[in-house]
């Protein structure tokens, strides 16, 4: 029988790990049973006992898990990186947010704003962009937030919301948006996804040849054309 691997991984890296792993499959004998979720929801379930033998989380989840020994030490491997980006329904004008101030012009006159409530981009736009732009108290009445297995961009594409903000690479797959661009300039928060390895993993192995054929180069083009980049 083939060895079979359990892996959790957070929807930045969703689509990617679709369209690589059967050739990983084929090329190891083994199974991949993959389930994705907002990092915050893997970790709450890593810390309630789940087990699993690969995460592929954010690089921050995965250096925190390893410090309270839910991770092998020395496991971290960066797979690949993603921004945030700005999305509009297919075919509406598309807001000019070339620079910041622009971004904060795009994101008052629309009036409706989305982002996730608990992934990555989620938390840095309400947390760190909004207040930052200073217009946090013009946002409460804008927002809305998208519940964990909703992504932003289906949120968009039925036009409960007029603009979007999330990871590019969540976005690029949702049919019926444009993604109008990145966060300008220094707003933008760059997000680096990284494998690890739990301490209870029955197949460390296989799970590191996973992750190593995840980070290798030869993944780069099906990573690029999800909106990924290098790590």
């Amino acid at each position: 029988m083939a060895t079979e691997i359990t892996v959790q991984c957070t929807n930045g890296l969703k689509e990617s790990l679709i369209d690589l792993a059967p050739e990983f499959e084929r090329a190891h004998g083994a199974k991949v049973d993959v389930s994705f979720g907002s990092t915050k929801v893997i970790v709450e379930a890593v810390n309630a006992g789940a087990r699993v033998d690969l995460l592929i989380l954010t690089a921050e989840a995965i250096d925190d898990l390893i410090q309270h020994g839910k991770v092998m030490t020395g496991s971290r491997l960066d797979i690949a990186r993603s921004g945030i980006g700005v999305a509009v329904r297919a075919g509406a004008p598309r807001p000019d947010i070339a620079t910041p101030e622009a971004l904060k012009r795009a994101l008052l006159a629309a009036r409706t704003v989305s982002y996730s409530r608990v992934g990555a981009s989620g938390i840095y736009t309400a947390n760190v962009l909004i207040p930052r732009l200073g217009i946090a108290e013009e946002m409460k009445s804008r927002a809305v937030v998208s519940e964990p297995g909703t992504p932003v961009g289906v949120l968009i594409a039925d036009g409960q919301a007029e603009i979007g903000l999330q990871q590019i690479s969540e976005l690029v797959p949702v049919p019926g948006i444009d993604i109008v661009g990145p966060l300008p300039g220094d707003l933008q928060k760059m997000t680096t996804f990284s494998a690890g390895i739990p301490t209870g993993s029955r197949s460390a192995d296989i799970a590191r040849a996973l992750a190593a054929y995840l980070a290798a180069p030869a993944a780069l083009p099906v990573m690029r054309r999800q909106g990924l980049e290098p790590a």
